[in-house]
């Protein structure tokens, strides 16, 4: 007999007992005798006897699956989010349908949907930069799927999420700035409806008024969250007459576009403008000169949404959980 087709019925013939039997003595169930316990987990032990999850899911209508949503999985961020969701689900027994949106609001519905189809047993979702509408959500929700929203979350909807401070990491990477003796500070933020994006810039605005240093709006541009978007952004701030001195990034990808566009133009890094991301991806330990940035715990932020979602999962959790990490400034020669 092939271990990999041993099946209930087939542990249920050797020991000469019903297939339910079988079935109720791998699950414990208190109406089976230990004895019979014992003997039908010696013998799925010594066949190599596996549980297919696709029958059980049919049967209890829930799996072990957790559908995952992203906006890209290239930077470092997200990769390092998905290894500890990863982790815990697999110690916890879950495995993961991973799906990217890649910024677009429309590929992110198109993903919920065929994580429902999948019947998934939770979802993990960090939004697109272009997700406006949360109608896809509230359709998994009316499903009884529960979602956790991580880094990225949909305000409007009241439930459980993971996110940094991303107020406080913004108020400090400005202050940095400005005790480094920088006036005219440009912020190149990300899309309005974005929370995070809100958030630093209100992070960046506050820093300025604290230290009595005036909002100058025409250093402010709206992007978006990737390496062209902060390339673009630098080279509408460097063609202007009113040039800053330094310049805060809603996250590491900008910081990398805009860090080209600088040096294209000439200028040196950190003498004649200084640069601050917020992520800390790998890459920006390794340019010319390093990039200063604000640390996001992607790894744990991953571990502890997978965790939440989990015992929401199993009935351990019935409240929304609001988890808020803190984030570290990583002091390199970019200012």
């Amino acid at each position: 007999m092939k271990h990999s087709a041993v099946t209930i019925v087939d542990l249920a013939k050797k020991l000469g007992i019903s297939p339910s039997t079988v079935s109720r003595a791998l699950s414990d169930h208190p109406d089976v005798s230990k004895e019979t316990k014992y003997l039908v987990k010696k013998l799925a032990e010594e066949l190599h006897y596996k549980p297919n999850p696709i029958a059980r899911s049919l049967k209890f209508s829930k799996t072990t699956t957790i559908g995952v949503i992203v906006p890209e999985i290239r930077h470092d961020f997200f990769s390092s989010a998905i290894s500890g969701i990863e982790d815990v689900a697999y110690r916890c027994g879950y495995t993961i349908i991973l799906c990217q949106s890649n910024e677009s609001y429309e590929r992110e519905v198109v993903n919920a949907n065929v994580l429902m189809h999948h019947r998934v047993a939770g979802m993990l979702i960090s939004i697109s930069e272009n997700t406006k509408s949360g109608e896809h959500f509230q359709d998994i929700i009316r499903r009884k799927i529960p979602i956790v929203f991580f880094d990225r979350e949909f305000e409007d909807i009241p439930i459980s999420k993971v996110i940094v401070d991303d107020y406080k990491g913004a108020y400090e990477a400005v202050t940095f700035l400005i005790r480094k003796g920088y006036k005219r500070i440009a912020h190149i933020s990300g899309p309005k409806e974005l929370s995070i994006c809100r958030r630093r810039k209100q992070g960046y605005l506050d820093a300025l008024k604290n230290y009595n240093i005036p909002v100058d709006e025409s250093l402010i541009i709206n992007a978006g969250m990737r390496e062209n978007d902060g390339y673009i952004a630098m080279d509408k701030i460097l063609a202007s007459s009113n040039k800053p001195d330094a310049v805060f990034c809603i996250n590491d990808p900008v910081a990398l576009g805009a860090f080209q566009k600088i040096k294209e133009s000439g200028l040196t890094i950190p003498n004649n403008i200084g640069i601050v991301g917020f992520t800390n991806n790998q890459i920006t330990k390794f340019t010319d000169p390093p990039i200063t940035t604000v640390e996001q715990p992607s790894f744990e932020m991953g571990k502890l949404a997978v965790e939440i979602l989990i015992h929401i999962i199993e009935d351990k959790i019935k409240e929304p959980v609001v988890k808020i990490l803190d984030t570290k400034l990583i002091i390199r020669n970019s200012a």
